[in-house]
């Protein structure tokens, strides 16, 4: 099994690496150290014995945990909240209305990922456990949550890559916990000093102009920081938000493009994956980087995403 040290962000955020898909670098959970310990996104259930193992490195038990907060319910994001749940005997899982009853009832969500995955999902994803309705805490736009005396918790409703997002604001840190609902940032090009944001539009919610609204309100707040679900904090926060901005139009574009030619998600898949290479040869990235592993997956799912969009135009 890969391990990792947790990262310490700051004296009081550290980032938790849970190798989805078996993957350094590619989906990360948040511990907040405020008096009501606070973690942001669990991954998949494969990933929560490196929440544990974190948790314990750092010297805190599973016991102190407090709130177990979602961004969305896509299992990559909380498919092992209730694995983690069951072995925090104080901690409520915090959740979007619309997310609410997927969690409670995790069918659904388990039978659109396993379309996607396929044989590999069980190895991905499972066990997923459903949340008891009791230790549920929904929360939506406006709503807050203390966690310390020095410490409230802001939630926004962020739709755009879904319907039940929340982002997660640390007025402490002015930094946003945005999930997916701007995009991705990939750390395997972001250490050799080359920086890519790239949206993630997978199915079923991926509506574009909700994308922009949310990419929007994050600009307009002038963040210090961006802590992504995929993968890691950027404190360059407008040329993320702009790039992401940027490359929403074209991955846009294209998919209009193809739905006019009557052609579907493999060519898409294919064209975006050739737009996203063409800059990153600009940018001096050999077209074999081990980061492809994670940009061949991201346009396949993206593709999918848009294709659905713009047949629900149709309909």
């Amino acid at each position: 099994m890969q391990l990792k040290d947790p990262i310490q962000i700051d004296d009081r955020i550290y980032l938790i690496d849970g190798f989805d898909l078996g993957v350094a670098d590619r989906t990360g959970s948040y511990v907040i150290n405020e008096e009501e310990l606070t973690i942001i996104e669990t991954g998949p259930s494969p990933s929560v014995k490196h929440i544990k193992r974190a948790l314990d490195i750092l010297g805190f038990s599973l016991d102190q945990v407090k709130y177990i907060v979602v961004t969305h319910v896509h299992l990559d994001h909380a498919g092992g909240a209730g694995l983690l749940l069951q072995q925090c005997p104080n901690a409520k899982v915090v959740v979007h209305p619309r997310g609410e009853r997927h969690l409670i009832n995790p069918r659904k969500l388990a039978a659109g990922a396993r379309a996607i995955y396929g044989d590999s999902f069980s190895e991905l994803f499972d066990p997923i456990i459903p949340v008891p309705e009791h230790r549920l805490l929904v929360k939506g736009e406006g709503d807050t949550l203390s966690i310390g005396s020095n410490c409230t918790l802001q939630f926004l409703d962020t739709p755009g890559h879904a319907k039940h997002h929340l982002s997660i604001y640390d007025p402490i840190s002015k930094g946003m916990f945005t999930g997916d609902t701007v995009g991705i940032r990939y750390e395997h090009l972001i250490r050799e000093g080359i920086d890519l944001f790239l949206p993630s539009t997978s199915p079923n919610h991926f509506d574009p102009s909700a994308m922009q609204s949310s990419i929007k309100r994050m600009l307009d707040r002038n963040l210090d920081r961006i802590y992504y679900g995929h993968f890691g904090m950027t404190e360059k926060t407008t040329k993320a938000l702009i790039q992401v901005s940027e490359w929403l139009e074209v991955f846009v574009e294209e998919g209009e493009q193809v739905v006019a030619e009557g052609k579907g998600y493999d060519e898409l898949s294919s064209r975006l994956l050739k737009r996203v290479k063409s800059y990153l040869r600009d940018h001096a990235v050999d077209d074999e980087h081990e980061v492809y592993i994670l940009i061949n997956l991201d346009m396949q799912v993206s593709a999918l995403g848009i294709i659905d969009y713009f047949q629900k135009l149709k309909q």
